[in-house]
């Protein structure tokens, strides 16, 4: 009966983060400048790794690679939501919320697996110093950057093909967009092992960037400390600060949202992480790079002079 359900069903209907016509107007109108703000920093960035050639260095490729995520994860889910808060009727076809599912896993994962890249490069940067130029060499950065993508990509097709492999007996998903955990509230019989695998890859995806992350900062840690003069230890923590922000950011919302134990969290908390961290933190991420990094900062003032001169 089940399965025969599945067939049938055409669409999905999304219940999202309201009900109240003003609610909803007022969430278009926050989230439409929140969408903005995401475009325009992240291809920011990208404009500026391109154009400055003191910014073509791995850890900046690393940033380009991120921020063109980040574009594709928001645009994945955002301008979806948009269109239902006007909705009257908040549906998306069947093999659009696959795809979604899809596509905001693989970017979701890839972001992580860059997270972890970065601090390797961070940790080589502050640790050696004189070798850096030669252990971060092209090739490496290149293989890091595929691997991060294919790892993504292979992650987000296991999870979104046994996911949509249950029957399914209800199509209405109280969630803003197709997630895992929410589809999964669907099916018709005992989706155990699908919660066992979504544990695996939260392992998998989660843990271990951030065990590379933790381990490359607590070396850079031990060295910094060691460092004789203050200015020296600013200048070598100063290098990290913006990275380490993300990745608090990054992996806080995700591991609120998908690592805490089961029942340990209500529907609405879920969706609350999950709007944290497929909205906010990419608009974040550029804010805070271009904030808190005097590369870029030196970048956008001199992409800012050509510019006006020009004019």
């Amino acid at each position: 009966m089940g399965r025969e359900n599945q067939t049938r069903m055409h669409e999905f209907i999304l219940l999202g983060l309201s009900s109240a016509w003003e609610t909803q107007v007022f969430l278009f109108v926050l989230f439409l400048a929140v969408y903005l703000v995401t475009i325009l920093g992240n291809f920011l960035i990208l404009l500026l790794i391109r154009l400055d050639s003191r910014l073509n260095t791995p850890m900046y490729i690393f940033l380009g690679v991120l921020s063109f995520v980040d574009i594709c994860y928001t645009n994945s889910t955002v301008p979806q939501m948009l269109v239902h808060f006007l909705s009257a009727r908040k549906s998306i076809p069947f093999h659009s919320c696959v795809l979604q599912l899809c596509v905001s896993l693989a970017m979701g994962s890839m972001e992580f697996f860059l997270l972890g890249a970065m601090a390797y490069d961070r940790y080589v940067a502050v640790c050696h110093p004189l070798h850096y130029t030669v252990i971060m060499h092209g090739g490496l950065c290149l293989g890091l950057v595929v691997g991060c993508l294919v790892a993504g990509f292979m992650n987000s097709l296991m999870e979104t093909i046994i996911t949509f492999q249950l029957p399914l007996c209800h199509n209405v998903i109280n969630h803003f967009a197709c997630e895992t955990l929410a589809v999964l509230r669907l099916a018709c019989v005992d989706a155990a092992f699908n919660k066992v695998m979504v544990a695996i890859s939260g392992f998998l995806v989660i843990l271990l960037p951030c065990s590379l992350v933790l381990f490359s900062y607590a070396h850079i840690v031990a060295i910094t400390l060691h460092i004789p003069s203050a200015q020296g230890r600013r200048k070598a923590f100063g290098t990290c600060a913006s990275h380490l922000t993300v990745v608090c950011m990054c992996f806080g919302a995700t591991m609120f949202t998908y690592m805490r134990p089961a029942g340990g969290s209500s529907v609405e908390q879920e969706k609350m992480g999950a709007l944290f961290y497929a909205v906010m933190t990419p608009m974040l991420n550029p804010l805070i790079y271009s904030l808190r990094n005097n590369d870029v900062q030196s970048a956008l003032q001199r992409a800012l002079e050509k510019f006006s001169e020009k004019g």
